[in-house]
């Protein structure tokens, strides 16, 4: 059962990620919205074809949907993706912040 919550809390990462309502992912694939929010909620299966017209969609892959370990993941790959978008759409002096964060850590992990 946590592997099918796990999947689902995923799907909607995933979309909320990509910058897409469910009403637009159902559209794209020509389901019901209800439809992305029963998966999305582990209340629906998800088919293997299923799942690579969503990871498709998103621009994520299915490993990275199942939730294999970053490392399993093209050196994680995905996740990167998805961090790069979200940071393409926050304010400039938030990037910078941001950016001075990430360069802390760094060289604190060093």
């Amino acid at each position: 059962m946590k592997a099918k919550q796990d999947l689902a809390t995923r799907m909607r990462d995933a979309r909320l990620l990509s910058g897409l309502s469910q009403a637009q992912v159902a559209s794209k694939l020509h389901l019901h919205r209800p439809t992305i929010s029963e998966i999305e909620a582990g209340r629906r299966s998800v088919a293997a074809e299923e799942l690579k017209v969503f990871s498709d969609l998103y621009g994520v892959s299915m490993s990275w949907l199942l939730g294999e370990s970053v490392e399993s993941n093209k050196d994680g790959r995905d996740a990167l993706l998805m961090a790069a978008r979200e940071l393409g759409k926050i304010r400039e002096e938030d990037l910078d912040r941001l950016l001075r964060v990430i360069r802390m850590v760094r060289t604190s992990n060093k």
